[in-house]
């Protein structure tokens, strides 16, 4: 009994052989005509190519760089040309306020020395043509001293929303180089997908979802 099997898994595993040697290999021709089959049943083959994103690792820090050295000029390096007007607006009002407060607080602060000093001659006194009329002045003593303050209070808010901007202006052109070379090709992405499953005791299908995760 145990001649007779040994013979017979000689022969089977001849046989296997035999076969095998004498499957056509696969070959392009051969892969075309599969394809072509089943395009004529409805079954269409689509070839993906991926080209890689180039990314350049110093692009973040030169956009840094220009915007530094000129405001708006880092959005320009990244292509950004909509966002130079803003940057340069949000920062020239910045400047401007701080100069028109710090015009403020100078004409407060020479009046109110002056009149610590003794004298009436300021702008503040009635004029006619130059001449400074004798009697009560617009502004007095105390009204000039806190005008003074006032005046230095808005400069200071000014000089730090213009530094806050003009480091904003770094901060956008920087991240906005590193998102540019964020990779968002069609290969990432989440999705749902049914699934059906035969069981292989009883054969009943199992249906459900699957998560797929591309990357």
């Amino acid at each position: 009994m145990i001649r007779f099997l040994s013979i017979f898994s000689f022969v089977l595993m001849g046989f296997v052989g035999f076969s095998q040697e004498n499957d056509p290999p696969i070959t392009e021709k051969s892969a075309d005509s599969l394809q072509n089959n089943l395009a004529d049943k409805g079954v269409v083959f689509e070839e993906v190519v991926y080209e890689p994103v180039k990314i350049n690792p110093l692009a973040p820090s030169k956009a840094a760089f220009y915007s530094a050295l000129l405001p708006g000029l880092g959005q320009i390096y990244n292509k950004r040309y909509w966002k130079a007007p803003i940057v340069w607006g949000a920062i020239g009002t910045g400047i401007y306020f701080y100069s028109l407060n710090n015009s403020e607080y100078n004409k407060f602060r020479d009046a109110f020395k002056r009149r610590k000093a003794g004298f009436i001659d300021d702008q503040f006194f009635p004029q006619n043509d130059g001449t400074v009329i004798p009697g009560s002045p617009r502004f007095s003593d105390s009204a000039l001293q806190d005008a003074q303050e006032s005046a230095q209070e808005n400069r200071d808010l000014a000089l730090l929303v213009t530094i806050a901007l003009y480091a904003f202006n770094i901060i956008d052109a920087n991240v906005d180089a590193h998102l540019k070379q964020y990779n968002v090709d069609g290969r990432l992405g989440i999705d749902l997908k049914p699934y059906m499953d035969l069981n292989p005791i009883d054969y009943n299908p199992n249906y459900g979802l699957t998560l797929v995760v591309k990357f």
